[in-house]
């Protein structure tokens, strides 16, 4: 029986690739990947380069996007049926050989690989390397610590309530704010309202090429890439103990 592997694959710059899953990936002879329909994929452009000649490819292209909410139960039930079959395939698959998954950021820091995962159990031998979540990659292309002393650093999605982004960037010290894309005017009245606008910024593509890194004030467009983050760094509580 083969393994089925899940690699992270950092925040989108080859180089930040861990040796363990850059191992993994040169040597793979079955690959799969996640992509919009009709595109690339983002993971696949990662590894470009990597890959043996002679690979089998498996594009996972996801049935939908942004075509419907994804709080509605149709894009529920399109996205279930859509794990559910490949969740078999790679079951297959894996009958015979090791297949790779990749996964871009880390598997388990809301990564799509999860819910195979979660299907994946008792079916198939299952590994998965870690990755440096994308934020990371964005905390360091801005070039601050995000978070010191005994700041406590808080995780959004920007597809919550503007109301409910508001009141928690409020009471927190260091914000990520995460999915920003089409949502980017709603977290900056969330964030103006919470009092956090002028420390946001707002990293487009971190580590990518094309990586924009801008105050957030300063951005006038109405959206922005799908691979985009907000931060607002923590100011260093109780960090005078330390000196």
């Amino acid at each position: 029986m083969g393994r089925i592997i899940c690699c992270g694959l950092g925040p989108g710059d080859p180089d930040l690739i861990s040796v363990r899953a850059d191992r993994e990936i040169r040597a793979a002879r079955h690959i799969a990947y996640f992509r919009k329909k009709g595109a690339p994929g983002q993971a696949r452009r990662i590894v470009d380069g990597l890959l043996a000649p002679d690979v089998r490819e498996y594009p996972m292209e996801y049935p939908v996007t942004t075509e419907l909410r994804f709080d509605s139960p149709e894009y529920g039930r399109l996205l279930a049926c859509f794990y559910d079959d490949w969740a078999q395939r790679l079951v297959e698959v894996a009958r015979n050989a090791d297949v790779i998954v990749l996964c871009e950021g880390d598997p388990f820091f809301y990564g799509s690989f999860m819910h195979l995962h979660a299907r994946l159990q008792g079916r198939a031998v299952i590994e998965v390397i870690a990755g440096i979540p994308g934020m990371a990659g964005c905390w360091n292309a801005v070039g601050m610590p995000i978070a010191l002393g005994d700041d406590v650093m808080t995780v959004l999605m920007a597809t919550l309530a503007e109301e409910e982004l508001a009141s928690r960037a409020r009471g927190c010290d260091a914000l990520v704010i995460m999915k920003t894309g089409r949502n980017l005017q709603k977290v900056r009245r969330a964030l103006e309202s919470a009092g956090r606008l002028d420390e946001a910024w707002l990293i487009e593509r971190g580590t990518m090429p094309g990586e924009r890194v801008a105050r957030l004030k300063d951005v006038g467009a109405s959206e922005c890439p799908y691979f985009a983050i907000v931060l607002v760094h923590g100011q260093g509580r109780q960090m005078e103990l330390a000196r």
